[in-house]
């Protein structure tokens, strides 16, 4: 871009070089989040998960091994999944299992409840990310390439998994919403996390950790006397789309 300005203000008239260049705005720093409805205390991972196993051990090691089978002999099929899922981090993700109905355009009420999971289960996961600076598979073994591969990527952000505490701390939440299609949602979310194993960016216990975090941020969701309202509103907004109770549209298949 600097180049071709300069080319252009040498064979430009003198006149259009004299005008004085305008300087770039400035880009604005996104604000931090915070949790919203949750409290430290309450997904504290100093409390809630163990520490994952040390570089160098037999256990680390074992876990890098499966990494790096699945890897190496996942199938075009399922890297395009995991690909897909990779680039997709948002509530979203179950709509391929619940079918077209769910909407969270047309579902007003669904899509504040989630949202606020969506914020509350992204924070919850990086306070664990830094508490516990696991490295991540590629940056013990260079010839793995993630999915989200970015040359600059922070190599200590491994524990637990960002995508695999949204597929479950969601699907835990849709999954008391709409009973009926439980072991659809859950199925989605197991598979979910799995790709992040298929895109060589977690270990599985990486993934297993975000099961344990994704699952509590769901519970203290639940039991949440200020999200009671939201819940009982999303409930009766996801009946009336025929999503969930005795009229309910039968699960799509994913």
């Amino acid at each position: 871009m600097f180049a071709a300005t300069a080319a252009l203000l040498l064979c430009g008239a003198a006149a259009s070089a004299a005008q004085p260049v305008a300087a770039a705005a400035p880009t604005m720093a996104k604000p931090a989040k915070t949790l919203k409805i949750l409290t430290p205390e309450q997904v504290d991972p100093g409390r809630l998960l163990p520490p994952p196993p040390e570089d160098g051990s037999p256990i680390q090691k074992a876990d890098l091994a499966e990494v790096q089978r699945i890897y190496r002999t996942r199938t075009p099929e399922r890297y395009e999944t995991a690909k897909w899922d990779d680039a997709h981090e948002d509530s979203m993700i179950f709509a391929r299992t619940l079918g077209p109905k769910f909407d969270l355009a047309k579902l007003p009420a669904t899509a504040k409840l989630l949202a606020l999971v969506e914020n509350d289960q992204s924070v919850s996961a990086n306070m664990a990310k830094r508490y516990f600076l696991r490295n991540r598979p590629w940056a013990i073994d260079p010839s793995i390439v993630a999915c989200d591969y970015k040359p600059n990527a922070a190599p200590k952000t491994s524990y637990p998994s960002g995508h695999a505490t949204l597929a479950y701390s969601v699907g835990g939440v849709l999954a008391d919403l709409m009973p009926e299609k439980s072991q659809a949602i859950l199925t989605r979310a197991a598979e979910y996390a799995y790709s992040r194993e298929v895109c060589g960016a977690h270990y599985g216990s990486d993934t297993e950790a975000s099961h344990v975090l994704g699952t509590i941020v769901a519970r203290e969701f639940l039991a949440s006397p200020k999200v009671a309202p939201m819940l009982q509103a999303a409930r009766e907004e996801l009946q009336a789309a025929r999503l969930t109770g005795p009229n309910a549209v039968a699960t799509a298949s994913r």
